[in-house]
C-alpha cells in the first residue's frame, strides 16, 4: 500500500517542479544578473585603484560602449582618465557624466578637477560657481582655493583655505598649496610657517620641504631647517638653496652650498655638479 502513495508523491512533486520552471527560470536568470553586476563592481574598483590607469582607460571605454546608460561607468572612465595624466580626455568624460540625469554636485566638482588640471581655470570657476553653496566637501573649498589662487584674488583663496583645512583629517597637502600661494605674493614669513605646518603633518612630503628652503631662501636664510630627510633629499635641498642663493644675487654662499650637495649625496648629485659648473666657468667668464 506504501508504494502507490510513494509514486503519487513522487509525481506530485514532479509535477510541481515543472509548473515551477518558468518562474524558476527568471528567477535563476535575475540571480545571475546580480552575480555578474556585483562581479563587474568588484573589478570596477580594482581599476580604480590597483589596476595601470591606462588598462583602466581601456576596460572603462569598453565597458561603458556596451552599457552608455550606467553612470557608474561613465565615472569610472572619466576618473581613469585623471589618473592617466589624461586632464583633457577626462574633461570630456566628466562632461559626459554630467549629462547623465543621475549626475551629482560632486559629479560637478570632479569636472572642475578636471578642468582645472587642463588648464581651463575660466571653465573651472563657472563650474564650481554652479555648485549650490549647501554642498560643502572638502575637494570643493580647495578645488575653489586654487582657481581663487589663479585670479590673485587673495583673500578669498585664504578663505577657502581656511574651509578646506576643517574639512579634512590629512591637512599637509592644503598646508603645502596655501604656503605655496604665500611665497607667490611674497609673504615668505607665513609661507614659511605654513609649509613647516605641513611638514610636521607629513614628514615624506618632500614638496613642502622644498618649498619651505625656497621660502627660507628668499628670506636671505640660507641654512636647511631642523627636520626628517634622507642623504639625497638633503642633497637636493641644498642644490635648490645654492639655485636660490644665486638668484638673491649672492654667489659665493651658492658655490658653497651646491659644493656641499655634491659632497652629501653619495653617489654623487650630478645636477648640483652641473650647476655648480655652468655658476664657476660663468664667474671666471
Amino acid at each position: 500500500m506504501r508504494h502507490p502513495i510513494i509514486l503519487t508523491l513522487c509525481a506530485a512533486g514532479v509535477f510541481g517542479l515543472a509548473g515551477c520552471q518558468n518562474a524558476g527560470g527568471n528567477d535563476v536568470e535575475r540571480a545571475m544578473q546580480a552575480v555578474n553586476v556585483v562581479d563587474e563592481s568588484n573589478l570596477s574598483d580594482i581599476m580604480l585603484t590597483v589596476a595601470d590607469p591606462n588598462e583602466a582607460v581601456a576596460y572603462f571605454t569598453r565597458t561603458v560602449g556596451e552599457q552608455p546608460d550606467r553612470i557608474d561607468l561613465r565615472r569610472g572612465l572619466a576618473l581613469s582618465l585623471v589618473r592617466a595624466q589624461r586632464a583633457s580626455e577626462a574633461t570630456v568624460a566628466w562632461r559626459n557624466v554630467i549629462t547623465h540625469p543621475e549626475a551629482t554636485e560632486e559629479d560637478r566638482v570632479e569636472l572642475a578637477d578636471a578642468l582645472i588640471r587642463s588648464g581651463e581655470w575660466d571653465e573651472a570657476r563657472k563650474t564650481l560657481n554652479g555648485v549650490p553653496p549647501t554642498y560643502e566637501t572638502f575637494k570643493r573649498y580647495r578645488l575653489e582655493a586654487m582657481v581663487a589662487d589663479a585670479n590673485k584674488d587673495w583673500k578669498r583663496a585664504d578663505s577657502f583655505y581656511e574651509i578646506a583645512l576643517g574639512l579634512t583629517t590629512r591637512p599637509a597637502g592644503v598646508m603645502n598649496n596655501w604656503g605655496f600661494s604665500k611665497l607667490t605674493r611674497g609673504s615668505y614669513a607665513d609661507a614659511e610657517r605654513l609649509f613647516t605646518d605641513a611638514i610636521r603633518q607629513d614628514n615624506k612630503l618632500f614638496t613642502a620641504k622644498n618649498n619651505l628652503v625656497l621660502a627660507r631662501a628668499a628670506q636671505r636664510n640660507y641654512a636647511l631647517p631642523v627636520m626628517p630627510m634622507t642623504q639625497l633629499e638633503r642633497a637636493q635641498l641644498l642644490h635648490t638653496l645654492g639655485l636660490s642663493a644665486v638668484k638673491q644675487g649672492d654667489v659665493e654662499i651658492a658655490k658653497n652650498l651646491l659644493r656641499d650637495a655634491v659632497e652629501t649625496h653619495p653617489q654623487h648629485f650630478d645636477e648640483a655638479v652641473r650647476s655648480l659648473a655652468a655658476l664657476e666657468n660663468n664667474v671666471r667668464g
